[in-house]
């Protein structure tokens, strides 16, 4: 699913952290009256009026400041400005225009990003104040007090009127692969393989791919487009202020916009925390994939050794499908193809609402479901609703009676009779009345 990237821009102390909270519905970022506060790049997805999308805090420019970030900030900021989908330009209505809203505003001239203009600390709601930021030049600007929750819907309105709708075409003959993993594991060199020519730069240097590259192909007559995206590094590893912090932001839009994902692990090497995490980033945001354990022509374990590693490491994904290869070499790459078709199919996999409930039968019949406060736990059928991943939905007479540990033997039964390897699965449970 395609998310678009929404980026709070503005001096500092405007309350762009307390405006990101809000809208967020939780105390995500910290906030303090304390210019500079926010150095780090903070996102979280949020969702307004059936759009998803994903909301991004960002530092405080200042030009006045001391602070020996400030050169850094500004840089991140910028950055912010030339990756959003959306930039949210937030002012301060009881100060008025300032040198450095005006600095925000040259810069955001200068981009062809879409700005919606927000002038807060209204809490009296005095559109009148609003009136010398037009003198900014960035269209309409929106009154808004975030402490007294006033404006925010039209805020969110204006910022998802300029989201665009990926066309049919993009979405049905294009697979996208998104190539995933933590830096220096080969990603490059793999998509430089598969391609057959050098489309990527490729180096020993860590962090050398900064951004998401979409590189258009065609195997078996089909068309794909390969994301190479920049190494995740575990969050303490990435510097405070630094570009990789959004290079982090943009492999997370890769693997959610993605229909694939190319997992790749360094075969020279034990799985790390940080290969563990980006799995798990895969697998929660349900997309099918294929490990790639790359560099095995420099192994330092047998097979059945890395599989054991992976079997304990990937445990939450056990269904995991996975080919040993080398980009240096070539040896195995000519595979890797064939088994992204084959997990992309199995995600696409449609049960007829008769097979499901056959096979939910039998399950029932090997090991019923545990009671509930002493009461007998009835499934009435199970129907499949959606694809990409396959969902199914499990009509019950308790909704409170389908624990963690049923659904995975329900889906550890489906698994054995139905070929799911590489995509996960989902189950939801419903109860008496609900469709």
């Amino acid at each position: 699913m395609y998310k678009p990237i929404v980026a709070i821009i503005g001096r500092s102390n405007v309350g762009k952290s307390t405006f990101f909270n809000k809208i967020c519905g939780k105390r995500i970022s910290i906030v303090d009256d304390t210019p500079g506060v926010t150095r780090d790049r903070i996102y979280a997805d949020c969702e307004w009026s059936g759009h998803t999308f994903t909301l991004v805090d960002t530092g405080g420019i200042d030009n006045n400041s001391e602070d020996a970030f400030q050169k850094d900030i500004r840089k991140q900021a910028e950055i912010a400005i030339n990756e959003a989908d959306v930039v949210v330009f937030l002012v301060d209505g009881r100060v008025g225009v300032t040198t450095n809203d005006e600095e925000v505003a040259s810069i955001l001239h200068r981009s062809k990003t879409p700005v919606v203009l927000v002038v807060n600390k209204l809490d009296n709601f005095e559109v009148e104040k609003t009136y010398e930021f037009y003198s900014l030049g960035l269209g309409t600007p929106y009154p808004l007090s975030v402490m007294q929750s006033k404006g925010i819907g039209d805020v969110l309105d204006a910022i998802v009127g300029f989201f665009k709708e990926k066309t049919s075409s993009e979405s049905e003959n294009v697979t996208k692969i998104a190539i995933v993993g933590r830096p220096n594991v080969g990603k490059s060199s793999l998509v430089n393989r598969l391609l057959g020519k050098e489309r990527v730069v490729v180096s020993d240097i860590e962090g050398t791919t900064r951004d998401a590259v979409l590189v258009p192909f065609r195997f078996n007559k089909k068309d794909y487009a390969l994301v190479d995206t920049a190494g995740l590094r575990r969050q303490r590893s990435v510097e405070r202020v630094s570009v990789e912090g959004y290079s982090v932001l943009r492999t997370m839009s890769a693997i959610n916009e993605a229909d694939v994902s190319i997992i790749v692990l360094d075969g020279s090497q034990d799985i790390s925390e940080q290969d563990v995490r980006i799995a798990g980033y895969v697998d929660e945001a349900g997309k099918p994939s294929v490990i790639v354990v790359n560099k095995w022509d420099i192994k330092t374990k047998s097979k059945d050794d890395f599989m054991k590693m992976l079997s304990q490491n990937l445990a939450f994904m056990s269904y995991f499908k996975v080919i040993f290869v080398s980009a240096l070499t070539g040896a195995s790459t000519g595979q890797i193809m064939e088994i992204v078709e084959q997990v992309y199919q199995n995600s696409s996999k449609r049960i007829t609402t008769g097979v499901l409930n056959d096979l939910l039968a039998e399950a029932i019949l090997n090991y019923q479901p545990p009671a509930h406060n002493g009461k007998r736990v009835k499934i009435k059928y199970i129907t499949q609703v959606s694809t990409n991943p396959p969902t199914f939905v499990l009509f019950v007479n308790d909704t409170n009676s389908i624990n963690f540990s049923y659904r995975r033997y329900l889906e550890n039964r489906f698994r054995v009779r139905i070929d799911f390897s590489g995509t996960p699965i989902k189950f939801i449970i419903k109860g008496k009345g609900e469709e």
